[in-house]
């Protein structure tokens, strides 16, 4: 699969990828599972605990068409933060990190499910939809290059398959089972490793993708990391939901 750039540096990203997400990942048929070739379920990947529901407020498209993309992704403190008044900008020690400069991340390390894996750079296909990473391929992960890179301000996005009808479990299989304060560390091809730390870890319905909450702006660097998961359709070759990881740079 060749990555397709989506208008070439990240100039408001998230506007180039609000048609994209109308088919989110390509995640059903030939993108997050590749299962549309089994003839028996997959092993249910573990799930968060938390469950966004179809009417959750947050999931509206920026064109604003709720519900309408096939795939999804994970939010309910962040529910809170999209609908409150923002707080007075911190100017203590804990006040939100500085971005760093734009570089292309490497690898994703992730100890609690023990993901190492390498990262490729993706972009969207002629059709809008964002890119993956191919099935044969199923071990690594996707950077969404055209929004920010991990560590820059802003939400960056890494995507990865839960599993494969070829290779089995995936890269991001156990991602559902990540908790808050969980770890997440991504090299850089600067050198540099940016640490995340998990806020919540989400389950969404494909049809009430919450599109804002991924890709939308952001004033902190931010990362989500997005996979697969709930019940497995047979009859679509695809599962129902998508895991998202909500996490914030703390290093």
């Amino acid at each position: 699969m060749t990555a397709t750039p989506a208008g070439g540096r990240h100039g408001r990203p998230w506007r180039a990828a609000g048609a994209a997400v109308v088919v989110l990942l390509a995640m059903a048929g030939s993108g997050m599972i590749g299962a549309s070739v089994r003839t028996v379920p997959p092993p249910r990947p573990p799930q968060p605990l938390a469950q966004a529901g179809p009417a959750d407020p947050v999931t509206t498209a920026p064109g604003g068409a709720e519900g309408t993309d096939p795939d999804g992704l994970d939010p309910d403190a962040a529910d809170q933060a999209t609908t409150e008044d923002p707080a007075p900008e911190s100017t203590g020690p804990d006040a939100a990190p500085t971005g760093l400069p734009r570089s292309a991340p490497t690898t994703i390390s992730i100890p609690r499910i023990g993901v190492q894996a390498d990262i490729m750079s993706l972009g969207t296909n002629a059709d809008g939809t964002v890119q993956v990473p191919p099935l044969d391929q199923a071990q690594r992960a996707g950077w969404y290059s055209p929004g920010p890179s991990p560590g820059e301000v802003g939400n960056a996005v890494v995507v990865g398959h839960v599993d494969s009808a070829k290779l089995g479990p995936a890269v991001f299989f156990n991602l559902g089972s990540l908790k808050p304060g969980d770890p997440i560390t991504i090299t850089r091809q600067d050198g540099s490793q940016v640490t995340f730390t998990v806020d919540e870890v989400k389950s969404y319905p494909k049809t009430a993708f919450p599109t804002d909450l991924v890709y939308g702006p952001g004033d902190k660097p931010a990362l989500r990391v997005v996979t697969c998961g709930g019940v497995f359709d047979r009859a679509a070759g695809s599962y129902l939901d998508n895991v998202i990881v909500f996490a914030s740079m703390t290093t």
